[in-house]
């Protein structure tokens, strides 16, 4: 309660101070670039975002989606964007907190882009194609030990949450597997349910429709504690101690957009989340919390994350493609 009237305070005297720049903002169509294909789960909290946004501020808000190196080509036309708010990007975590992990020489650096808020927080779970000889991440080590470098582990792309989840459990179990890069969830799912690849890291939102539908089986839950969603489905933290896999979503804006600016994007956007069509649309997105975080909280999150990330790549030997 205190963090929530903190950030109230906050938020109502950024706008007592709100530059004239800002309190004009946004004076044109604004364009938010999700780095992933269409029909994905980010996408289609950007799309449901961005109607909100565009019924606030009686300008158009157009999704953008610039799929490619893992979300690195949509994150770099942002942060060469003019700084002004117009251009966005909304994307989850991989873009902003590994991609420089991996790679010192990107043709970007994430940490000049500016936080605005975090958006959602998801679930993410283990799913197998259903034809797979196991039902757990017990049974998968055993198959997996039995049979090395036979299981085929997808991902969304070199240096993705999903790529490094397959990379912690390879080392944590000391099984063997194959990590094979898609071009987003999407491809990645599709994949798994024909039984091109064997097993896969999703949000729940995004695979529990294929779960109940018998497309996917479900092994485990990836966080810290089991989804109220599953209560019956366990933790992979419950055979492996200590693992643990998260997904957020964000939005940053170019390096040196005015302060003004991104605190009236990150107001709005909290504003966003509770309007009742997103809160009903995000209901139904089991396993997906909105979150509408300050900029300084963002920017906290984002320094958490490239700190577990660090160690996971520390830890597993993953190295620069």
């Amino acid at each position: 309660m205190k963090r929530i009237l903190f950030r109230g305070l906050l938020l109502a005297a950024a706008a007592v101070v709100l530059p004239a720049h800002a309190q004009h903002y946004p004076s044109k169509p604004v364009k938010i670039v999700v780095p992933f294909p269409p029909g994905a789960l980010t996408d289609t909290l950007a799309r449901l975002l961005a109607g909100r946004l565009q019924e606030k501020w009686g300008q158009s808000v157009i999704v953008d989606n610039r799929a490619g190196a893992s979300g690195n080509i949509g994150t770099e036309s942002v942060f060469r964007s003019d700084p002004d708010g117009h251009t966005l990007l909304f994307t989850p975590q991989a873009p902003l907190v590994i991609a420089k992990l991996l790679n010192p020489k990107l043709a970007f650096d994430p940490d000049r882009l500016a936080p605005v808020a975090v958006v959602t927080r998801s679930t993410v779970v283990v799913v197998a194609n259903p034809k797979t000889p196991f039902t757990n991440i017990r049974q998968l080590i055993d198959y997996a030990k039995a049979n090395p470098g036979r299981l085929n582990f997808a991902s969304t792309g070199f240096g993705s949450t999903a790529h490094l989840s397959n990379e912690l459990l390879f080392e944590m179990s000391g099984i063997k597997g194959v990590n094979v890069p898609y071009q987003g969830i999407t491809p990645a799912s599709t994949a798994l349910q024909a039984g091109e690849v064997d097993v896969l890291f999703d949000a729940m939102g995004h695979a529990l429709t294929s779960i109940q539908a018998g497309k996917l089986r479900i092994l485990a839950v990836a966080g810290a504690a089991r989804s109220d969603a599953l209560p019956d489905v366990p933790t992979v933290a419950e055979t492996l101690p200590g693992f643990l896999s998260t997904l957020w979503t964000g939005v940053v804006a170019p390096p040196g957009t005015p302060a003004g600016i991104v605190n009236k994007i990150s107001a709005d956007i909290a504003e966003a989340l509770k309007h009742p069509e997103f809160a009903g649309r995000i209901d139904k997105l089991n396993g997906i919390e909105a979150v509408g975080s300050t900029p300084a909280e963002m920017n906290e999150v984002m320094r958490e994350e490239r700190e577990r990330w660090a160690r996971v790549i520390r830890v597993t030997g993953v190295k620069t493609e």
